[in-house]
């Protein structure tokens, strides 16, 4: 299974084109670009797209994005995932760890979970 990851606008624009340039066949979406929400939607709308869209959230937000996936859990609704950035993490680390999730993972392993950087 390969995943598709949503980049939230706050995470830097380098690790989608490092992404994209490191492995064409994995799709990768940034906020603001056509087809995703737009720059500054609320993270509980994100998520709704997120759900809608089967994208997993790549975020460096620590402390919203719990609470808000606890609110979108709590209204029956579920998400691929989300996965959040490890600042000790260099970024070919970070994009390293990114490609082996998306080549190693199970069908809906991250589902409604928060998953914190790295895994392996």
């Amino acid at each position: 299974m390969t995943l598709q990851y949503l980049m939230d606008e706050n995470v830097n624009p380098v690790y989608a084109n490092q992404l994209r340039r490191r492995y064409p066949d994995l799709v990768v979406w940034a906020i603001g670009e056509p087809n995703t929400p737009f720059k500054g939607t609320l993270d509980p709308e994100i998520l709704l797209w997120c759900e809608s869209n089967n994208f997993i959230l790549v975020t460096n937000n620590r402390t919203s994005m719990p609470v808000h996936l606890a609110d979108h859990l709590n209204q029956n609704r579920h998400v691929p995932g989300i996965f959040i950035l490890n600042p000790a993490m260099n970024i070919g680390e970070t994009i390293e760890e990114l490609i082996f999730m998306a080549e190693c993972s199970l069908e809906a392993e991250y589902q409604d979970k928060i998953i914190h950087l790295p895994i392996s």
